[in-house]
């Protein structure tokens, strides 16, 4: 749980910084959250959720 909300935090910091930066727009960051919260109610959330601890994981190995 701590995992996913340090994730969420640091990709919510990511955007921003892209929205303030101007390298991406509102309304695409807005697409992109829209994207990700569909893509979580499918079938393929398990396997990034899997992905992702695999990455963290690894990460935290070094």
């Amino acid at each position: 749980m701590a995992l996913s909300i340090s994730a969420a935090v640091l990709l919510c910091i990511i955007v921003v910084v892209l929205v303030k930066g101007g390298y991406v727009r509102i309304g695409s960051a807005l697409v992109c959250t829209l994207f990700g919260f569909t893509l979580a109610a499918t079938g393929l959330a398990p396997t990034i959720n899997s992905a992702l601890a695999s990455l963290a994981g690894l990460v935290a190995s070094f």
